[in-house]
């Protein structure tokens, strides 16, 4: 069994590279600074996407990103969902140029699910919230 010391550790280590829609959306609303970027295929792109992100394919990071985002500014990435390891690969860029780096756990798959709001190029894209993820009648989970 692990010891106090190192459950402490590892969860500290989750809540410092890990974030969730909920508080994602709350930084967002709370006015905190930092590029929110969505690491899918364009295709998964033009489908929707988190409303302010920006999209910079995980296979783009190295060349794009100290063109396009100063090196101080945080950086949350999101990729489809648990099921997909997009993140992960655009985390990892981030963090290989030494930019401050925190994945979004549950993708895009989970912000729409939670009814955060969604855009594509023909501007919102409504859906309803899942009771599945989150409370339908409250504005956060409470988590």
């Amino acid at each position: 069994m692990p010891s106090k010391e190192e459950l402490v550790a590892h969860f500290s280590s989750r809540l410092a590279f890990e974030t969730d829609a909920s508080d994602v959306h709350a930084d967002v609303d709370s006015g905190k600074k930092f590029v929110l970027v969505d690491v899918r295929g364009k295709e998964s792109w033009d489908q929707g996407r988190v409303k302010g992100a920006i999209h910079m394919h995980h296979s783009e990071i190295a060349e794009r990103a100290p063109k396009e985002i100063p090196i101080e500014t945080p950086i949350v990435v999101y990729c489809w969902g648990p099921g997909c390891n997009g993140a992960h690969r655009g985390a990892l860029n981030f963090a290989l140029l030494g930019y401050q780096v925190k994945e979004m756990i549950g993708g895009f798959e989970y912000w729409a699910r939670e009814g955060y709001p969604v855009v594509n190029d023909a501007g919102a894209v409504l859906r309803e919230k899942d009771p599945l993820t989150v409370p339908i009648n409250s504005p956060t989970c409470d988590c």
